[in-house]
């Protein structure tokens, strides 16, 4: 027997062990029953007679096969390694030594990314979310760190494999960005995303200041889970809405600038006040359809935001998101680091953080809720 094969065979006991937790933890068995299910009503006469539902069935039925095949496709893995090192030790071949331990930490890995899924169990963590940034007071530079945080979370989103949508943009009066809303669309993405919900503070030394003195700046980030348009979960009494439109700015197509067909919906209901805005679909039809999902999105952010209180108020806790309370700071001098003030995950390499290297914070914040 090949001596280094024995400490491998344990490693491998000990990572099927692992996968099988979390196959559980992800429930596999309910999910084959839920494709089946779903797939006897695709077949079914007049599926495709309800757009909107096909289209819910249809992006459903990838995800489950999605998660399946993957956590399928490492068993099958587990057990190719198995099958390896037993030829090796057959053929007393040393040779395979190096390539069984290179493939047991890339299985490793996979399974510690996909146990993250287990951790997903909040009732909306599955769909997609819509972010919206805020640029706090301090004027051009405050406007410039939103801009570098909405840099940051589409190259996060890039990592991730999610889709970016720009739905909202106002441009800063300099520089820099005043607010920008947009949607991303993946598997979980709220789920990864909701922990990035509030302000965010950055200490550097101001590009904008001629004295090159140190500055303090915030964004607000606003993180809501997208509804669908079926979604019975919040229902919208448009007295309470307002509805303007106006000319969009920008790229976008021949209309731009020559129509109104940016939408501006803005709902005012006792002492709750929400704005929503969309410029970036083709026509007026189009935005006041995603001004609507936005609209209801937001609506269901503040409900779970008020049982949150509710919970915190139980337990004699105060977390609310104000802009005295970061949940994040951002240090580019006199130091370098990122610190998240409620897990307490830090890290130095600033650089790669605004390159969308936020794995660190989700995971943290996941583990801690």
């Amino acid at each position: 027997m090949i001596l280094e094969f024995e400490k491998y065979r344990t490693d491998l006991e000990a990572l099927k062990a692992k996968l099988k937790e979390t196959g559980e933890g992800l429930h596999i068995d309910l999910m084959q029953e839920e494709l089946e299910e779903l797939h006897e009503e695709q077949v079914a006469d007049g599926f495709w007679d309800n757009l909107e539902r096909s289209t819910h069935v249809t992006r459903r039925i990838s995800q489950l096969e999605g998660k399946i095949k993957h956590y399928e496709s490492l068993v099958s893995r587990c057990d190719d390694v198995d099958v390896m090192m037993e030829l090796a030790e057959e053929e007393d071949d040393s040779s395979m030594v190096p390539e069984v331990a290179e493939e047991l930490e890339a299985i490793q890995k996979a399974v510690e990314e996909l146990e993250l899924e287990t951790l997903m169990r909040g009732k909306y963590d599955d769909r997609d979310a819509v972010l919206s940034l805020h640029a706090g007071a301090g004027g051009t530079e405050a406007q410039d760190w939103t801009s570098m945080l909405y840099r940051m979370y589409v190259r996060y989103c890039e990592r991730m494999g999610f889709e970016v949508k720009l739905l909202d943009l106002l441009d800063g009066d300099e520089a820099g960005i005043k607010s920008v809303t947009f949607e991303v669309s993946g598997d979980h993405a709220y789920g990864f995303l909701r922990g990035e919900k509030g302000v965010h503070r950055l200490v550097r030394i101001s590009p904008f200041d001629a004295n090159a003195r140190r500055h303090t700046s915030f964004s607000s980030l606003d993180v809501a889970p997208m509804l669908e348009e079926d979604d019975g979960e919040v229902e919208i009494d448009m007295k309470y809405v307002r509805v303007d439109t106006y000319h969009s700015s920008g790229a976008g197509g021949q209309n731009v600038n020559k129509t109104s067909s940016a939408v501006r919906m803005t709902y005012i209901k006792d002492d709750v006040t929400i704005v929503v805005a969309c410029q970036t679909e083709r026509d007026q039809v189009q935005n006041r359809a995603t001004c609507i999902k936005m609209l209801k999105s937001r609506l269901l952010e503040l409900r779970l935001r008020e049982r949150e209180q509710e919970m915190a108020d139980i337990k004699g806790e105060m977390k609310k998101i104000e802009w005295g309370s970061q949940i994040r700071s951002y240090v580019f001098q006199p130091y370098t680091m990122v610190k998240d003030h409620r897990t307490g995950y830090e890290t130095g390499a600033i650089d790669e953080v605004m390159n969308g290297a936020l794995d660190g914070f989700t995971v943290s914040y996941l583990k801690m809720q």
